[in-house]
């Protein structure tokens, strides 16, 4: 049975690479996402595995993990990566291109906006009611996507077990790129043991080498960030390289991307100050799309249009070519029992850091019986009924709207 399972997610693999979409697809489909998307990673993975995966078929449920799993193991906006594989496996290298820019455009050109805003008038614009009736949606749409998903990716008990662990060990804040490391090896090492046990050829673990990668580089370009020296005037030149570092390493969520912002920024060149980090990732955080267009607001604040071009080309450029150059692995992943068994841990942790995530962005959004309501008929819209996430979102919007101007306060 497991020899067969295999079998045939490397020919719908290559089925579907086969099956080209047309780049005018691809765009229209990644800007109104790119539009709609908010809730960060968790909320964005899931809207595309609504859209693509249950809706538009354009890949299985089983090449959307693996892709998901890649993702994850290499440094940058996962959501962002994601939607380049989808465009990578559907479009070959134009697709690629088209897929990315699409998704990131919408979001970059809003958080430009609000930037020329902020400078001009020393202030954000009020989205209290907005984000509130937004983000218990979001909640709903997660928590759908992490059911859905689940039932494909815990194929075993052991399986379920790594996850299970994998979800403790998230809310123990264990890193996620060792997170994910952690469990894809425990999963290789108990197919491993059980081979020796058999009496089996044990044969090179060559192509985990790619997997271990970024981790390794990110220890190695942080320990000499740590030793950078001090401050230097702000030119596009260097703006594009910190951002352009900060993109080659930053693992997890936007969190971890204010820790390399504020060391980089505020502590070594003091090019902004600590307000204006929070500032802009807030801005990253409340607007659709990636949380990096934070690098986006700064770049504006730095140096005008230009800065903004620069800083946001600099910190999504390592993830186009990364997923360029890991894309065509991931087949020849699948291909190895012992690289198909540490993807799968990899991708029972992914769900568990998305898991993580749901419950800390829950605990923010679902504050009161308004938005408990909001969440509970998202939910039932959802899995009963199969309403599109993103009219949800909009929905969700237009009553967090009318609900503060009725009750006149903020949330």
């Amino acid at each position: 049975m497991p020899a067969e399972s295999e079998q045939p997610v490397s020919e719908s693999s290559s089925a579907l690479a086969a099956q080209q979409v047309s780049p005018r697809e691809l765009a229209l489909f990644f800007l109104r996402l790119g539009t709609v998307a908010f809730g960060g990673p968790a909320g964005h993975i899931a809207m595309m595995e609504d859209e693509l995966v249950r809706r538009r078929k354009w890949l299985s449920r089983e090449k959307f993990l693996d892709l998901l799993g890649a993702s994850n193991l290499i440094p940058g906006p996962s959501s962002s990566e994601l939607a380049i594989h989808i465009g990578y496996l559907c479009g070959g290298f134009p697709g690629l291109v088209i897929s990315g820019f699409c998704f990131l455009l919408p979001a970059a050109c809003l958080v430009g906006a609000l930037a020329w805003v902020y400078l001009h008038f020393s202030k954000l614009p009020a989205m209290e009611g907005v984000l509130y009736g937004i983000k218990p949606v979001v909640i709903a749409v997660i928590a759908q996507a992490l059911w859905r998903l689940a039932r494909t990716a815990v194929k075993t008990r052991f399986l379920a077990a790594v996850g299970l662990a994998s979800v403790a060990l998230a809310f123990l804040g264990l890193p996620p790129i060792l997170l994910l490391l952690v469990a894809g090896l425990a999963v290789a090492a108990v197919l491993l043991f059980e081979r020796a046990r058999k009496g089996e050829k044990l044969f090179s673990l060559a192509l985990l080498g790619p997997l271990r990668f970024p981790g390794a580089a990110k220890s190695t370009v942080v320990a000499s960030a740590a030793g950078a020296a001090a401050a230097a005037p702000v030119t596009l030149g260097s703006l594009f390289l910190v951002f352009l570092k900060i993109g080659s390493v930053v693992f997890g969520s936007g969190y971890v991307l204010l820790a390399f912002l504020r060391a980089d920024l505020v502590v070594h060149r003091a090019w902004i100050t600590d307000s204006q980090l929070v500032n802009a990732v807030a801005i990253g955080q409340v607007t659709p799309g990636p949380v990096f267009t934070t690098a986006t607001f700064i770049g504006y604040l730095l140096g005008g249009v230009r800065g903004a071009v620069v800083a946001t080309a600099g910190i999504f450029l390592p993830a186009f070519l990364l997923v360029a150059a890991s894309g065509p692995l991931v087949p020849l992943i699948r291909r190895s029992k012992i690289a198909s068994a540490f993807l799968d841990g990899v991708i029972v942790a992914s769900l568990a850091l998305m898991a993580e995530v749901g419950w800390q962005l829950g605990r923010a959004s679902i504050v009161d019986l308004a938005t408990a309501a909001i969440a509970l008929l998202s939910a039932v819209a959802l899995l009963r009924f199969r309403v599109n996430s993103a009219w949800l979102v909009l929905i969700g919007a237009l009553a967090g709207f009318l609900l503060f101007r009725f009750h006149g306060h903020s949330f």
